[in-house]
């Protein structure tokens, strides 16, 4: 479980919090509760599935960046992220030629900055981006985890490098904070190889210069084990790993083992905590005979020049399984402030998303459909990445409307 111990940037003050129970008082008919406990902690509970509210996007997107043919900064491959920008401008992360490209609100090319390299301002595999008040641009650049600072006409004005601290692979990205605040997610020593012991995370506050502030929470990753015939390390199918988002003055955590996100503020103390009805989690062989065979149509199969022993032993009935289905598989904070939560998708299921008001209230239910994964959500725009029939990558934005229902 999450840590209880978070803290000012004025040094570490220990609060505790005490779980009360959720929606006690009531009225039957309100889609969601909020108490408060002996800390003043807020603890909102909602039902989303008995809240017909939802969102769409447009039939076609207001904003297309991307070409199939052509050698310019339209052509992409490895989209990383994107992020709107305070005109209606757009900043592209391309991992393949280690740039970040800014278009104008029209789509044409402004700009690109960074490139293939480890000198100043260049990138060894950018990731993820912020975009700051002023438009200041915070990229991630990663192994070692660092940022790359620029302004928003591509001028490079620094390097911030988080101290005591080092990037895995399966860890979750943390963000930025305005004033250039970071939270990053590190691996913990020890856990994980025998399918019983979760790897842990560290969620760790940095200023920002990079000097460590404070540990925010300790949070359990997955369990890892090997299977004869195979050398490498593998999770049990439907395996929860914690998931963390920071923006703006928001840091939100879930652990993905129960629908709850608890929220931090900008001065990193607990604020709020957010659940929500999850019902049919258990995991049953149905689900797991469901997963093999859509496995095996993606891949393959045996029969296929690709199959591998790590193939073999995705579907090998060795392979532990969890319980529970995770209660989520990926989380974004918008620019407006809601709370965007990705439902892990089970056998057979499209995509989905479910959103919370800045208060903890349940927004609405999103289905961006196969091709579109969101990149950014803002008030009332969608910034995705599609992927058509032939892999050809584009940055779209559509318009993004709620229906109460």
């Amino acid at each position: 479980m999450m840590s209880k111990r978070c803290s000012t940037t004025g040094g570490a003050t220990a609060i505790a919090i005490a779980v009360a129970g959720c929606g006690d008082g009531a009225p039957a008919d309100r889609p969601s509760a909020m108490v408060k406990d002996s800390a003043g902690i807020e603890i909102t509970t909602s039902d989303p599935w008995t809240a017909e509210a939802h969102c769409a996007i447009g039939d076609d997107p207001i904003l297309s960046i991307g070409a199939r043919e052509g050698d310019g900064p339209q052509i992409f491959f490895q989209v990383r992220h994107a992020a709107r920008l305070s005109d209606g401008s757009v900043a592209v992360v391309d991992g393949s030629s280690r740039e970040v490209r800014v278009f104008t609100g029209t789509g044409a090319h402004l700009v690109s900055m960074g490139g293939r390299g480890e000198g100043p301002g260049e990138f060894g595999s950018p990731w993820l981006l912020w975009v700051l008040p002023g438009d200041t641009l915070w990229v991630g650049d990663y192994l070692p985890w660092r940022f790359n600072v620029f302004s928003a006409g591509g001028e490079f004005v620094r390097s911030v490098t988080p101290e005591d601290f080092f990037l895995h692979t399966l860890i979750p990205p943390g963000g930025v904070l305005d004033g250039g605040f970071s939270v990053n997610v590190t691996q913990a020593t020890g856990g994980g190889g025998d399918f019983a012991t979760p790897v842990n995370f560290l969620v760790i506050a940095h200023g920002p210069d990079g000097a460590v502030l404070d540990t925010l929470a300790t949070l359990p990753g997955k369990r890892l084990g090997s299977l004869q015939g195979f050398a490498g390390f593998i999770e049990p199918m439907f395996e929860a790993s914690s998931l963390v988002a920071a923006r703006s003055s928001t840091v939100a955590m879930t652990t993905a083992r129960e629908p709850e996100v608890r929220i931090l503020d900008g001065a990193f103390r607990l604020r709020r905590i957010i659940r929500w009805s999850d019902p049919d989690r258990e995991v049953t062989g149905v689900h797991v005979q469901a997963a093999h065979e859509d496995y095996i149509a993606r891949h393959g199969g045996p029969e296929s020049p690709g199959w591998s022993a790590g193939h073999e032993a995705a579907i090998s009935d060795s392979r532990p399984v969890a319980e529970f289905f995770p209660t989520a598989s990926d989380l974004m904070i918008g620019r407006d402030g809601r709370l965007w939560l990705k439902r892990y998708t089970r056998p057979g299921e499209e995509p989905s998303w479910m959103a919370f008001q800045t208060g903890g209230d349940f927004y609405c239910h999103f289905r961006p459909g196969l091709q579109l994964t969101p990149l950014e959500f803002g008030a009332d725009y969608l910034l995705a990445l599609h992927r058509d029939d032939l892999e050809v990558e584009r940055v779209m934005m559509y318009d993004l409307t709620r229906n109460p229902g």
